[in-house]
């Protein structure tokens, strides 16, 4: 175990190597530059574009860039923000805990929503019920997030005169206005998880309640949740798992998304405002602690499965 832990971890650095540098050359072939968007806000600063293409170190050429920016984050410095100069290690702790948050509690709120639903439907195949659980999980495969969320704060303010509060509470300053502005995204992006979530459970259920062993199982006289619940969901859930490790990706993409419509202080509102600024750092800082925890929710869904499933050995 402890040696594929090690391979696994090995692998991830030229993973990260190519998803950095690739990310970082695509935003450079953007339209326009960080430089000629500062100077329409700050041209005092400068004289002209060189030097503040000079000033900001990129007027070098971008392997050069590239190479003194890697070895800042060996150091533990991600660089500074082109736009106002900031530290960007110092604005990823402060806004990653918010990712962190909304991204937990639509994980949580997608599995609440879509392994309860995907077990009864299995249960209940081929009933009225269940076809009215398939179609919910195909509408929310099909409506966009940012349509929900959009929805969400329209209508309970032209109907009820209520919006969702737009002045972000810390969590340890006062929990009950942090979950009251972090549930309504949380139900919206947790939504958006379980329709795919919900209809490999029930296609996974169906097939393990064929198993001789669930027949094994009813003969010796247990009950009907026992089977459902002790023998078959624990094998059915195993690739439930394996998609779970790989909605780690439309997990963050959608929180880029209602950070920016919630106006959430998070990495994905960070990032959207480094691309439409062309804060060459911010970005390259952000997609890199982005793909780190992908990869690392991976590996723990790997592991996973051998405590889900005994008969899996890594070596």
């Amino acid at each position: 175990m402890q040696r594929y832990i090690l391979r696994r971890l090995l692998l991830t650095i030229p993973a990260l190597l190519g998803v950095t540098i690739i990310v970082s050359g695509m935003v450079r072939l953007l339209p326009g530059d960080a430089v000629t968007l500062m100077l329409q806000d700050y041209g005092q600063y400068a004289k002209d574009a060189n030097d503040l293409r000079a000033q900001l170190g990129i007027s070098r050429p971008f392997p050069v860039q590239y190479v003194t920016w890697l070895g800042g984050i060996l150091h533990g410095d991600f660089g500074q923000s082109l736009r106002d100069r900031t530290p960007v290690a110092h604005e990823l702790a402060i806004r990653l805990p918010v990712t962190f948050e909304l991204g937990i509690l639509g994980l949580i709120i997608s599995l609440l929503i879509a392994i309860p639903l995907g077990v009864y439907s299995a249960v209940r195949q081929d009933t009225l019920s269940d076809y009215i659980a398939r179609s919910a999980a195909i509408a929310m495969l099909a409506i966009p997030g940012f349509w929900l969320a959009t929805l969400a704060i329209t209508l309970p303010a032209l109907w009820f005169h209520w919006s969702p509060p737009l002045r972000y509470t810390r969590l340890q300053d006062n929990p009950t206005t942090n979950l009251k502005q972090m549930l309504l995204p949380a139900i919206i992006l947790g939504i958006g998880l379980s329709g795919s979530i919900m209809r490999l459970t029930r296609a996974q259920m169906l097939e393990v309640l064929r198993q001789d062993y669930i027949r094994t199982s009813r003969a010796k006289g247990l009950t009907e949740r026992a089977v459902v619940y002790r023998h078959a969901l624990r094998n059915a859930i195993v690739p439930v798992v394996t998609l779970l490790g790989l909605n780690m990706a439309v997990l963050i993409s959608g929180t880029v998304v209602l950070e920016s419509i919630f106006v959430l202080p998070g990495m994905g509102r960070y990032l959207l405002e480094a691309l439409n600024n062309r804060d060459y750092p911010v970005v390259q800082g952000v997609v890199l602690l982005f793909a780190t925890v992908i990869i690392v929710i991976n590996l723990l869904v790997d592991l996973l499965y051998a405590w889900l499933d005994p008969r899996i050995r890594y070596s």
